[in-house]
């Protein structure tokens, strides 16, 4: 039985009143929708609030889910109008520019194939390469943002994404191309990498 089987199994006893069902599917998904919402919002305590806002709006919606896409696409959707709302409400919004501050970055877990041995030295460099891509991704606007994150980090396929973006898989190849070209260009100076060469 595929994931998506699995899932369809656990919405469909949740739709008929398992409230077990439901918290399985939470505790199955709440720390990848916590990741994909730290792409959005900075604090944690901010964090934990929309995940929770976004399971509550999930299970509310639950009788309307007929299984036309997976559960984790159409709880990504919810998850990302989520966080839109609370930027909203908030009065802030999320980046859009092709600027970047490099103090709010973090280091980003996917850099660690760029790491060679374990000296202080490529530790440093590793440490401010994972800090170019966390603050270049921050700075993607938000349709190339998505559709790399999901792509990268959560590890969907094209057609997925088109799903869970509601867009053709062309401007999903085009916004992940253009995601990779803005990232590499960032971490041109920092790898002193050719502009033929990729990163």
């Amino acid at each position: 039985m595929s994931e998506r089987e699995i899932d369809q199994k656990l919405v469909e006893s949740a739709q008929g009143g398992d409230k077990h069902a439901f918290d399985a599917l939470v505790v199955k998904y709440q720390r990848k929708v916590a990741r994909l919402l730290s792409r959005f919002l900075y604090d944690h305590a901010e964090i934990e609030d929309v995940t929770q806002e976004a399971f509550i709006k999930a299970y509310r919606a639950l009788p309307l889910f007929r299984g036309d896409s997976a559960f984790y696409t159409w709880l990504y959707r919810i998850a990302i109008n989520a966080a839109k709302n609370h930027l909203v409400a908030q009065g802030r919004r999320a980046p859009t520019s092709t600027e970047f501050d490099a103090e709010e970055a973090e280091g980003f877990e996917d850099a660690t194939q760029l790491q060679d041995i374990n000296t202080p030295e490529s530790l440093l460099q590793s440490k401010q390469t994972g800090a170019t891509i966390n603050a270049a991704m921050d700075a993607l606007p938000d349709e190339l943002r998505h559709a790399i994150v999901l792509r990268e980090i959560d590890g969907l396929s094209y057609e997925e994404i088109a799903e869970a973006m509601s867009c053709p898989i062309g401007t999903v190849r085009s916004r992940i191309f253009r995601a990779r070209e803005a990232v590499a260009e960032k971490l041109r100076p920092l790898l002193d990498t050719s502009q033929d060469r990729r990163w």
